[in-house]
């Protein structure tokens, strides 16, 4: 009797470690934590700021402090970093039409649709690259996760939001920049704590008064 008790036991603990390592791995290899993993290798700091299109495995995060935006695909196995002063704009597409969007060089263009898209909702990111010149997030239809949007007015109020914050980031970094001209001049960068805070704080200002209404 007791060595089949003892038989017992080590079953039970052997399917405990199986149940456990199967869920460390699963977490390990989890979308976010990919992303999170190649932002960390492309920015070579913590980010900033980060936005994914759960389900598609690709995302866009940025760090002031490192003036780098890196763009990730395939959950992280592919990754582009480009200088932030490579960044030329961003703009919010809803069903196949541009409703929003921020330009070096222009003025913003406000959000002006206050209904959800009735299919897609998407972001695309523009760079002063020939090679790679766009990114483009679907943010909507997405797959259901915890924090990620169940709705598409949830995924245009995130776009809007970078937009908001894209905007506030080039004109830190020069935003009468045209495309052709020369680079301009950065300052020192600040601490990080100090110049993120500085940055998000008035582009949360800007989000409050762009915040769409239910």
């Amino acid at each position: 009797m007791s060595e089949w008790l003892r038989l017992v036991i080590l079953i039970g603990l052997g399917g405990v470690g199986v149940t456990l390592l199967a869920t460390g791995f699963a977490r390990l290899l989890a979308e976010d934590r990919r992303l999170a993993r190649a932002f960390s290798a492309g920015l070579e700091t913590r980010p900033d700021a980060v936005i994914i299109a759960h389900g598609s495995g690709r995302g866009v995060a940025l760090s002031l402090v490192a003036q780098r935006i890196v763009t990730v695909w395939d959950a992280g196995g592919w990754r582009l970093v480009y200088p932030l002063d490579e960044l030329l704009g961003v703009e919010l597409d809803l069903d196949g039409h541009v409703s929003a969007r921020t330009m070096r060089g222009e003025p913003r263009r406000l959000l002006d649709r206050s209904t959800g898209a009735e299919h897609e909702v998407r972001l695309r990111f523009l760079f002063d690259e020939p090679r790679h010149p766009d990114f483009e997030l679907t943010l909507w239809p997405c797959k259901p996760v915890k924090g990620g949007p169940t709705r598409p007015r949830d995924a245009i109020a995130e776009a809007n939001r970078w937009i908001a914050r894209i905007e506030t980031v080039l004109r830190r970094t020069g935003g009468a920049l045209t495309l052709g001209a020369a680079p301009a001049v950065q300052p020192p960068a600040s601490p990080a704590a100090d110049h993120g805070a500085d940055l998000f704080a008035e582009a949360a200002e800007e989000e409050d008064e762009d915040e769409l209404t239910d």
